[in-house]
């Protein structure tokens, strides 16, 4: 495919390190996804960290600088969002997130890092001592728990997968079994944040929310359907959290930089660019990856 020639404010990067969003990526290789930008023909991924190697006259500043990059918005003949899985990328530098100290392995973190990042203010977790259940030890779930834990809260995740759990950054771990969970209704949750993306995975927990409680959607959901009487019961808003907010993708960085938010651990799998059928093999199909990170 062909790319696009720079405009003033735009940037060539060339790509060092890429990753894949297992729930997102599936859903735009099933065709499910909502946005008309995400038809095909598109490229996948959205995980891109690069070196800028041209700019645009207004963009001269980037020239040289490492940056996380949330897709490609050059190619000639294909819809522009994601994209990010290419050697080279153009995109305006309105969209470029310069890494500073990070890695690239950190950077390649920063969009689910934003996105998790943007849950827990949508949950209205702040300094302070809530008790939060963050269902769902995939990437962002992982995420989100450590974010809500540095801000004090008494976190507790669940999951079907032992090796998630093993990973996680939380004061109790729940492994969720084939029959329904069982939760004790006097330790009440303040929020709930469900990072399943399944609706049925919320149902059984809704009990054990505290009254006037917050329940967090923070995958995608085909349909809202959940049993209304415990929502009636326990007078619990439900709250949806779409991805970050302008300025997140810096703040998730910066939190990273601080130490204040460990995201290494999380890298499951590395493997390199002409290994990508095996690797997008992995990242849909084995539980124990979280997270993969591919070299160009």
């Amino acid at each position: 495919m062909d790319l696009k020639p720079l405009g003033d404010d735009d940037a060539l990067i060339r790509t060092r390190l890429t990753s894949i969003s297992a729930g997102t990526e599936r859903m735009l290789f099933r065709g499910v996804m909502p946005h008309p930008m995400l038809q095909f023909p598109v490229v996948p991924g959205y995980e891109t960290v690069g070196e800028v190697i041209e700019a645009g006259a207004n963009a001269r500043a980037w020239l040289g600088r490492r940056v996380y990059v949330g897709g490609n918005y050059g190619f000639v003949g294909v819809n522009p969002a994601f994209g990010g899985q290419s050697a080279h990328i153009v995109a305006p530098q309105s969209h470029l997130t310069d890494l500073g100290a990070l890695t690239d392995a950190q950077g390649v973190m920063l969009a689910l890092a934003a996105t998790a990042l943007h849950g827990i203010d949508q949950a209205g977790i702040q300094a302070g001592a809530p008790r939060v259940l963050v269902l769902g030890q995939g990437v962002v779930g992982q995420l989100a728990a450590r974010i809500a834990r540095a801000r004090g809260a008494h976190v507790t995740v669940t999951d079907r997968i032992e090796r998630r759990l093993a990973l996680s950054v939380a004061d109790d771990k729940w492994l969720i079994g084939d029959a329904p969970p069982t939760t004790n209704p006097q330790t009440p949750f303040d929020v709930l944040i469900d990072a399943t993306g399944k609706m049925e995975a919320i149902a059984p927990f809704l009990m054990s929310m505290q009254k006037g409680g917050r329940v967090v959607l923070l995958g995608y959901y085909d349909a809202v359907h959940l049993p209304y009487m415990p929502v009636f019961l326990r007078e619990l808003s439900l709250v949806a959290s779409k991805e970050w907010a302008v300025g997140d993708l810096a703040r998730a960085r910066d939190l990273i930089a601080a130490g204040q938010l460990e995201v290494d651990s999380l890298i499951t799998h590395r493997l390199s660019a002409d290994q990508t059928a095996q690797a997008f093999d992995l990242a849909f199909n084995d539980p124990g990856c979280v997270k993969l990170v591919m070299a160009w």
